[in-house]
């Protein structure tokens, strides 16, 4: 028997910049774990040029994304729902969403600092020149590399989580949350 009640839902907008901005990070992830590996070449400078052109993106998408969420309060969690989370879930929740906005930022900031250490100027889709975040350095460039690759990973790691309580509560729990966030609903 399914517990499934209406539940207040997000506004058309954020749903938009929620799936957007989510298969914008696969993508990108997926992305930057196949070019990682590759020999230099050609097509290797593509793909960085386009990661990096992704990650400026990105990084304007999530910009949006926070301005809306500071300015349209989203719908709380409904009672039934909230009733039968045990607390650490909701802590769970709360942190991972503050965590994943953190690193909207964090992520595509470290990798244009990266970027700009190694020497390498972000020039956006082949147009926009962006300013060097940090001077050259190839020490520098040596710490800001790892970190970009752990937080992408950290990041990967929370979206993974965020899709498995998400599917949880659509599949196991049964309570409709899920509908809050699909896309072309009513």
């Amino acid at each position: 028997m399914s517990d499934i009640q209406p539940v207040a839902r997000y506004s058309r907008v954020a749903v938009l910049l929620h799936w957007v901005l989510g298969l914008a990070l696969i993508a990108m992830f997926g992305m930057g774990l196949y070019m990682a590996d590759l020999p230099f070449s050609p097509q290797r400078l593509k793909l960085y040029n386009w990661h990096k052109w992704a990650g400026v993106g990105i990084l304007l998408l999530s910009a949006l994304r926070l301005a809306w969420r500071l300015t349209h309060r989203p719908p709380e969690l409904p009672e039934a729902v909230a009733g039968r989370m045990p607390v650490w879930q909701r802590v769970a929740h709360h942190a991972t969403h503050h965590a994943l906005y953190l690193l909207f930022f964090a992520v595509p900031l470290l990798g244009w600092a990266y970027s700009s250490a190694a020497g390498f100027p972000i020039v956006w889709f082949g147009a926009v020149q962006l300013p060097d975040f940090v001077p050259v350095s190839e020490s520098l460039a040596e710490v800001l590399k790892p970190l970009h690759k752990f937080s992408a990973f950290a990041m990967a790691a929370l979206v993974l989580m965020h899709i498995g309580a998400a599917l949880k509560h659509q599949w196991l729990d049964r309570d409709g949350l899920l509908t809050r966030m699909l896309p072309g609903r009513t």
